[in-house]
């Protein structure tokens, strides 16, 4: 339309040079520059079109992604622990007032696989292992629903009681330490316990046990089918199947009582490194 106007100009002053003239021919500088005012006008709409979300939408929406992304991975991969007690040592450091180590416990091992002995895992404990254990919940209302919410997403520690010994016969074995026993035994075999603390940490009555045993005399006992008998790897500081004997499971954890598999220690930096799963009854 710009050209048609400039054509009707020419017409309309009919004593102005350059009359009957191709508008486009007499002014291409004109021409130009009028097309690339209205690119540079094209180009202002599009970075209109293209403005940034506001922070005060795009934070919230970033934070939510983060937490539900974490949740994903906590529930399905796997997640950090804390040791709170010894009763892993020397595999796992833990004690009252002192920092213990800070585990990763991962999930996909059992997706495929069944817990075996010689593994390290973290448990819920059955009714029996929790007499004993206090909620670390608030009592106030809403602080609680707070600290549930956080749980999900790892902020906070889940209200249960999770532990961590270490595998040492599966449903269907016979697991035992009688007197003259050279050790722990599993069907009639000794495990080996090479991983387990020594010296012992407590003294043993000789009248109820010996320090082969760890302790106290046990058993014989059958760990029920889909349940696990567990021990800490120091023995006479752990309070594990051995102590819980007489309960509905013999003192065992029923596998979907099982949360991981215990990989590596990633804290202190003194004691990264992985912890080892050694099959104990080869």
């Amino acid at each position: 339309m710009t050209d048609l106007s400039g054509a009707s100009n020419a017409d309309d002053h009919s004593q102005n040079p350059g009359e009957g003239e191709n508008p486009d021919q007499r002014s291409p500088e004109k021409g130009s520059g009028r097309q690339a005012s209205s690119g540079g006008k094209n180009r202002k709409d599009s970075k209109k079109d293209t403005k940034s979300t506001p922070w005060y939408i795009e934070i919230p929406i970033v934070v939510v992604l983060t937490l539900a992304l974490i949740f994903v991975l906590q529930t399905f991969v796997g997640r950090p622990y804390m040791i709170p007690s010894g009763s892993m040592e020397p595999t796992l450091h833990g004690c009252e007032g002192c920092t213990g180590d800070r585990i990763m416990v991962e999930k996909i091992s059992y997706y495929f696989n069944d817990p075996k002995p010689g593994d390290v895992v973290v448990f819920k404990g059955t009714d029996s292992w929790n007499v004993g254990f206090t909620t670390q919940r608030s009592d106030n209302a809403a602080i609680r629903g707070l600290q549930n919410l956080g749980s999900y997403v790892g902020l906070v520690a889940a209200d249960e009681n999770d532990l961590v010994k270490r595998i040492i016969a599966s449903g269907g074995q016979t697991v035992s330490c009688q007197e003259g026993d050279p050790g722990i035994m599993v069907d009639g075999a000794e495990v080996d316990d090479s991983y387990t603390l020594q010296p012992l940490q407590y003294p043993i009555n000789p009248a109820t046990g010996s320090e082969a045993c760890g302790g106290d005399y046990f058993g014989p006992l059958t760990v029920p089918e889909g349940n696990f008998f567990m021990m800490g790897d120091n023995r006479t500081n752990s309070l594990d199947s051995r102590a819980h004997i007489g309960d509905e499971y013999q003192g065992t954890i029923p596998e979907e009582n099982i949360k991981g598999k215990v990989q590596f220690i990633f804290l202190p930096f003194s004691r990264i490194g992985g912890v080892g799963d050694p099959d104990i009854q080869g």
